[in-house]
């Protein structure tokens, strides 16, 4: 749930907070994502589990300190997980927590707009309350659409103010992940703060 930095400071709600991910900040969401959103992360999992193919290998972008590769570990052994953040804090508690499903489960640091990763080396692309941080969406969409497999599907659960439409105009614009017209749906999150999230699924 990290990251890119964003150049208008005059929202709290939108780009990159380095700083509110290290540290001491770290630890204290890493506990947040392991004990308060627990059952945000179960939900996000068993959605996920339930779209991603056998054998399928999963991309987590902004994936703060794993807690959704971590459930999706555990109900699903045959997946090869993958997790960027921004944050090095982020990603040092993620491999922690990721550590039981070492062999098959792992985070490194890395950007959205530059992903350390071959051509087509994933099936499915998920993130997970993201996306309202992303500096770039629009140079993100070819990042992705390079990396997804064809048949793919990119899978975002965010704020109903996250820039949804300007990752469908990029696309749209470069005739990438228009194998179908984006998918918008509400997501019911089980967290009595957040009730609903939306859900936005891309394909290529």
């Amino acid at each position: 749930m990290h990251k890119h930095t964003h150049k208008n400071r005059t929202s709290l709600l939108h780009g990159n907070r380095p700083r509110a991910f290290q540290g001491r900040s770290s630890r204290f969401y890493n506990f947040v994502a392991r004990k308060v959103l627990r059952g945000l992360y179960r939900r996000l999992a068993q959605d996920v589990a339930q779209a991603a193919p056998q054998g399928a290998a999963v991309l987590d972008i902004g994936t703060g300190p794993g807690v959704l590769l971590a459930e999706l570990a555990r109900l699903r052994p045959d997946l090869q997980l993958t997790g960027i953040d921004l944050s090095p804090d982020m990603i040092t508690a993620a491999n922690r927590n990721l550590a039981p499903y070492a062999a098959r489960a792992s985070a490194q640091v890395a950007d959205v707009t530059n992903l350390p990763f071959a051509d087509q080396s994933f099936d499915l692309v998920v993130s997970s309350l993201s996306l309202h941080h992303w500096d770039d969406p629009e140079a993100a969409v070819p990042e992705l659409a390079r990396v997804l497999r064809p048949g793919g599907r990119i899978t975002i659960y965010d704020f109903r103010f996250a820039p949804f439409s300007k990752l469908a105009a990029a696309a749209q614009a470069r005739s990438v992940l228009t194998a179908a017209e984006p998918q918008a749906t509400q997501f019911r999150t089980g967290v009595l703060l957040l009730p609903r999230c939306v859900k936005w699924v891309m394909s290529s």
